[in-house]
């Protein structure tokens, strides 16, 4: 049975990465018939963004946390290298 796509908004950041990992390892494998690919590829492209939009939300949310110098808090920019 075939996953919805609204179920990806239900997925943690680290569920969705994990289902991204698998759903690449498939079609590196290049064992998947063409429709299974396509089909894994759109999958691929929602949890990638669904990992994305994940990780701008806590980057946003790590940026209200920043404590100043005077030992209060500051919003400040987060910067991840």
């Amino acid at each position: 049975m075939a996953k919805k796509p609204d179920d990806i908004l239900a997925l943690s950041f680290e569920k969705a990465l994990a289902e991204l990992e698998d759903i690449v390892s498939k079609l590196e494998s290049g064992k998947a018939e063409l429709e299974d690919s396509i089909a894994l590829y759109e999958r691929g492209a929602k949890l990638k963004a669904h990992c994305e939009a994940k990780l701008k939300s806590a980057q946003e949310k790590i940026e209200k946390i920043v404590v100043g110098g005077n030992g209060k808090p500051k919003a400040e920019p987060a910067e991840f290298d």
